[in-house]
């Protein structure tokens, strides 16, 4: 009767520690996102990214944030929108996201040298905190070459010259 005890607590034991081991990957999980959702506000995501967030200041629920505007900006460059990032990230792996993040240039005003300074922790904690928002929204307009004429609002930004 003793020994048929034995294989019982150490199942009940494998299976608590299942179960701990269980627990911290989410909770490693909502860590990221949380780091995710902090660099969302800090690095200036959301002031493009996010119809209505700048002129807020910020007062724009979550659920809406990353999907993108329709508010053009027009340089010499042509006229750019801000993509919307949950539908985009929503086709990428994390790793493609932080290939792209290493290696593509984006029209102006995205700062893409920024995402390649950023820490490569950072990139992936970002990348997810976009999956746990979901895909929303709709594509932002394609991008216009120089001389075309913008529907809708545009911040228009003066040529580079001489100062």
């Amino acid at each position: 009767m003793k020994r048929a005890r034995y294989p019982i607590v150490a199942t009940l034991i494998l299976a608590g520690a299942a179960t701990l081991a269980g627990a911290a990957e989410p909770a490693a999980e909502r860590t990221m996102i949380d780091r995710g959702r902090y660099i969302a506000r800090i690095a200036g995501c959301n002031d493009c990214h996010t119809p209505n967030y700048a002129t807020t200041g910020g007062a724009v629920p979550e659920q809406q944030w990353l999907t993108g505007d329709r508010l053009g900006w027009r340089g010499p460059w042509g006229t750019t929108y801000p993509s919307n990032l949950r539908l985009a990230l929503s086709r990428l792996s994390e790793d493609e996201w932080v290939h792209n993040a290493r290696t593509l240039s984006y029209r102006p005003p995205m700062p893409w040298f920024a995402l390649r300074d950023m820490d490569e922790t950072d990139l992936r904690a970002f990348y997810r905190f976009v999956r746990a928002l979901g895909p929303a929204g709709e594509p932002a307009p394609a991008w216009l070459p120089p001389g075309a004429q913008a529907q809708g609002m545009a911040v228009v930004f003066p040529s580079a010259g001489p100062h």
